[in-house]
């Protein structure tokens, strides 16, 4: 998520420093190449060629800049209860280089006029207007900004706490923090970077300015809000408003299975309807770094005050258990044949958890792998966007792996992420049947399930 956002501000003029402990990464950007499959190397290289982008493993450097921000792994850890030791580990690796020079009398005045602390428009909305930053030259205090997804009270609290313990400095007075989420859709052509609009939230009505004068360098929308937690719960919503909804497809699909009607008809027909309803599509399961996972954040926090989120944990359960229906199907389908899934051969389509890209973040097409073979599969993938299967933290048995052609060599073909690849491909003289996940393909064999 750091890699785009970097490349938007290069592209507005904005000297940028890339920070990563990743060696590899930092080389390829130093490098002018790409790492991520959906970004053009043509504009790292334009960047770096520039004298605007750089990138460093190198943390003390943080000295040398203006604002710093963290987009780092928020994932949960075996308990399913969040894991925010990247975003803690980033605090501790920066909090020693946020201090400005000795005697600044900037750093004076903020203290004189309480321009600092938590009470300014943090515990309270304050609306009113944001006070101007002075443009003397006397170095500001550094900004840091959290665009990781995670649970309201990590910036203002968690974050707050290991930089101010490392650093020895106080948030709001000698440094300034603020929340603003990510918003990427990888792969998207209708949306980028700089028209989706920003959501931030600051410490203090004086973090919040920094954070709004910054991101208006680069970005066409910026949508300020009253404190760090309401920018860290926008974030939160959105992604379980599309759990929910996948959620409720997913198991309308396994309804209407049973009644012999085909949910994406259904969808199709009721999406003609011009307010009140907004299309959502079943899948084999949820994908990605954030709507397997976010939701599960606010869960873990509504415990504090008591609360349960019953239609989060519904919804998870619902969309946990879509591999187990889809190798139904697929268990189905070879019954049709007079065969198990015990010694078939099943070719896998798409390892990318969406359409068109490289990411298998939480891909369901792991838990299928993970699945199928269990139960006695000989499992081959094909994914023109994933050549080679890299480790990964929960399937770590399948790193190295190889995509293989498609071929009719199989008792099966299942498909589970529908690029673009797959659906023009002419299916039709194929006697393996295939169960599709997505209702893409357009030239299909006369073997064909939908699951």
């Amino acid at each position: 998520m750091g890699l785009p956002l970097t490349l938007r501000f290069a592209k507005s003029g904005v000297s940028v420093l890339g920070l990563d402990v990743d060696q590899k990464k930092v080389d390829a950007i130093n490098e002018g190449r790409s790492y991520i499959k959906h970004i053009d190397a043509d504009t790292i290289k334009s960047a770096k060629d520039s004298g605007l982008l750089e990138a460093s493993t190198d943390f003390s450097r943080v000295a040398e800049v203006e604002a710093i921000l963290i987009c780092v792994p928020t994932p949960l850890n075996k308990h399913r209860e969040p894991d925010i030791s990247y975003v803690l580990e980033s605090g501790r690796s920066i909090a020693p280089f946020l201090g400005r020079s000795a005697g600044n009398p900037a750093l004076a005045k903020d203290r004189e006029t309480g321009d600092g602390g938590q009470g300014s428009g943090n515990e309270t909305g304050d609306s009113s207007p944001i006070p101007q930053i002075s443009n003397s030259p006397i170095p500001l205090p550094k900004l840091v900004i959290l665009e990781s997804t995670t649970y309201p009270g990590t910036t203002d609290t968690d974050l707050r706490a290991v930089l101010e313990d490392v650093s020895g400095l106080k948030a709001g007075v000698d440094f300034h923090l603020a929340f603003s989420p990510e918003r990427e859709d990888p792969g998207r052509k209708d949306h980028s970077v700089k028209t989706i609009p920003k959501v931030m939230g600051g410490y203090t009505e004086a973090c919040l300015k920094r954070c709004v004068d910054l991101y208006s360098l680069a970005l066409d929308n910026v949508h300020p809000v009253s404190n760090c937690r309401v920018a860290e719960a926008s974030k939160l919503t959105e992604n379980i408003f599309r759990s929910v909804n996948i959620a409720l497809v997913n198991e309308l699909k396994m309804v209407f299975h049973e009644m012999d009607i085909d949910v994406w008809d259904v969808i199709n027909a009721a999406a003609t309807k011009p307010f009140g309803y907004m299309p959502f599509y079943p899948g084999p399961g949820l994908g990605g770094h954030c709507i397997p996972i976010d939701p599960f954040y606010l869960t873990w926090k509504a415990r504090e005050v008591d609360m349960h989120t019953r239609f989060i944990e519904l919804a998870g359960e619902i969309n946990t258990q879509m591999p187990d229906y889809v190798i139904g199907r697929v268990a189905e389908a070879l019954n049709n044949e007079k065969k198990s899934i015990n010694g078939s051969k099943i070719l896998l389509l798409g390892i990318a958890y969406k359409p068109n890209v490289d990411d298998d973040r939480e891909s369901p097409s792991y838990a299928l792998m993970e699945k199928l073979e269990a139960m006695g599969a000989a499992l081959s993938y094909n994914d023109p966007h994933v050549p080679v299967i890299k480790p990964t933290r929960e399937y770590p048995q399948f790193a190295g792996r190889q995509s293989v052609e498609i071929s009719d060599t199989y008792d099966l073909i299942l498909l589970a992420t529908h690029h673009e690849d797959y659906l023009s491909f002419d299916f039709r003289s194929f006697s393996s049947p295939i169960v599709d996940t997505r209702n893409c393909l357009s030239h299909r064999p006369k073997k064909y399930f939908k699951a």
